[in-house]
């Protein structure tokens, strides 16, 4: 199992929107790097931090799991994956918050310049999230 950082402009997508999808197609990627791993190393089970970018505040706000592993997008040459709702955290874990949390150093949505859409996360960090998102 894998564990991943997806962001998604609320306005285009958000956590709400997903509760009440269920499941959702995760489409309109057009990084090659971000395509790769979605393509490649994304397996259904895997965890998903869902993450709002340019929001007021930015941050972790719930859990997916991707339960589909990828295909063909059937209307462009990409590749998709499908996610599912887990839970939605009752406040969001801004960015801020992931910067000052030890453990979360190296995390790469922390990192400046960091603007890929899918990012790999390691099971520590996943967790440390996990549980400021419940402790809220």
């Amino acid at each position: 199992m894998k564990y991943w950082l997806m962001k998604c402009e609320p306005s285009a997508y958000s956590i709400d929107d997903l509760a009440r999808d269920k499941t959702t197609r995760w489409e309109g990627v057009r990084n090659y790097q971000a395509r790769n791993f979605m393509r490649d190393e994304m397996r259904a089970g895997d965890k998903v931090l869902f993450y709002a970018s340019n929001a007021d505040p930015s941050g972790v706000t719930g859990l997916a799991e991707v339960s589909r592993e990828g295909y063909p997008d059937a209307e462009e040459p990409w590749t998709l994956v499908d996610i599912r709702f887990v839970a939605k955290f009752p406040q969001v874990i801004s960015l801020e918050t992931l910067k000052e949390t030890r453990g979360l150093e190296d995390m790469v949505v922390t990192k400046k310049g960091s603007r890929l859409s899918i990012q790999p996360v390691t099971k520590t960090e996943y967790d440390i999230v996990v549980k400021l998102g419940r402790k809220k």
